[in-house]
């Protein structure tokens, strides 16, 4: 075979994979989960290490509603490189719709390590915390596995308590709510496991939603008991649909509504989710400056040092994109302090790059070199190879400044 004829050959592939690709993205976007399915297969047979492929394959799988199968598609976008940060996406999401809380948060964990400017996994690393201590007070969500002796917490006196007491809430309920105690079973369901609601396409799920909301807001404020918490519910899933659908105004909107009826309870882990939903958004949005007032508004609630490295680092970067060093500075050095309680080599590093940044935009150049040194510790200790480089070559263009002004 001539290099001519290779040379048509290898167009006429590219031409093909190009054309499939623009297939399938197109059946994704239209819902057409099959068919998306089928081209992206069709791509693998002749470039199968397209990894990209088989995340898409696995979101199909998973808004069809088999978690199971998008979990396995997941795991062959890894196959062979673990830090595949949106195969690790791919793969916590499909943890999380299988109930494997635990599991997706570590998924949700190791991707922001990768990406930590990625919001997704700090989203993700939120709901199923959330999950997790819903599933803790729901023994129905609770997997328990057979070591040990468990007997001790089983204790007999205390079953028939539990048996009246849950009868005499299901008839007072049925007399209080009359037809709409369907709705209220279902909408506790909602309480235990909200993610239910999100789990298939985000069109249906929305429509679900709001159908459920016209039911709920029927209900008397008065005599039907916990009607709020339901609202609050489901604005938060109707929120979490438009975003994903795009709709960010209506997002907004519904999160609005989220955070005024959580004021009323003055529950304050709630109001911190409202808020950073808010925040989000806004985010998203660009418009920065709203996004940090919600964020700043958060910061008496959040007490987990984890949450508050993330916290004070949102806050110095979107400071710094808005020229506002000082402010910058201030959160990013309280990021330093909070990522140095969790001992999180990974977020160490970050956030010293943060401050080296904010100081550098305020012309505190060998302030900066001190920060620098500090992140390029951390990345030596995780062997970071991206990090070390990327880091060392800010380094040197910090020490040349330096030492031109010096001359």
């Amino acid at each position: 075979m001539s290099d001519t004829d290779l040379g048509n050959e290898a167009d006429t592939t590219k031409s093909v994979l190009y054309t499939l690709v623009s297939d399938g993205d197109w059946m994704f976007q239209k819902g057409e989960y099959k068919k998306a399915i089928e081209s992206y297969m069709k791509i693998l047979s002749i470039k199968p290490e397209d990894r990209s492929c088989y995340v898409g394959i696995s979101k199909c799988h998973l808004l069809m509603g088999n978690p199971e199968l998008a979990l396995r598609e997941a795991e062959n976008s890894l196959m062979g490189d673990k830090t595949y940060f949106e195969g690790l996406y791919q793969k916590a999401e499909a943890l999380y719709y299988m109930g494997e809380f635990e599991f997706a948060k570590v998924c949700y964990h190791r991707g922001l390590k990768i990406r930590p400017e990625i919001q997704e996994f700090r989203v993700g690393i939120q709901k199923a915390q959330e999950a997790i201590e819903n599933a803790a007070g729901s023994p129905s969500l609770v997997k328990l596995e057979n070591k040990g002796d468990l007997s001790f917490f089983q204790k007999d006196d205390e079953k028939p308590q539990a048996t009246v007491k849950k009868t005499k809430n299901e008839k007072k309920d049925k007399q209080v709510l009359g037809e709409f105690y369907t709705d209220k079973k279902y909408l506790e369901d909602l309480l235990k496991d909200e993610g239910k609601l999100m789990c298939g396409n985000a069109k249906a799920s929305l429509k679900q939603a709001e159908e459920l909301m016209k039911s709920v807001e029927s209900w008397s404020p008065k005599d039907k008991s916990n009607r709020n918490e339901f609202l609050e519910i489901l604005h938060r899933c109707i929120g979490d649909a438009h975003f994903k659908l795009g709709d960010l105004d209506k997002a907004l909107e519904h999160y609005r509504k989220d955070l005024e009826l959580v004021n009323k309870c003055k529950r304050h882990a709630d109001r911190s989710r409202a808020l950073d939903n808010m925040g989000r958004v806004h985010a998203q949005m660009g418009q920065l400056e709203q996004a940090i007032e919600c964020q700043e508004k958060r910061i008496p609630l959040v007490h987990d040092a984890m949450e508050r490295t993330w916290l004070f680092y949102e806050l110095g970067r979107w400071y710094l994109e808005l020229n506002r060093s000082e402010e910058a500075l201030k959160y990013s050095l309280r990021s330093v302090t909070a990522a140095e309680d969790t001992r999180d080599v990974q977020w160490q590093m970050n956030s010293n790059v943060l401050v080296a940044q904010s100081e550098m935009k305020l012309g505190k150049y060998e302030s900066s070199i001190s920060h620098f040194e500090k992140a390029l510790s951390h990345a030596k200790k995780q062997e970071d190879v991206s990090a070390l480089n990327a880091i060392q070559e800010v380094m040197v263009e910090v020490l040349l400044f330096l030492n031109t002004v010096a001359e």
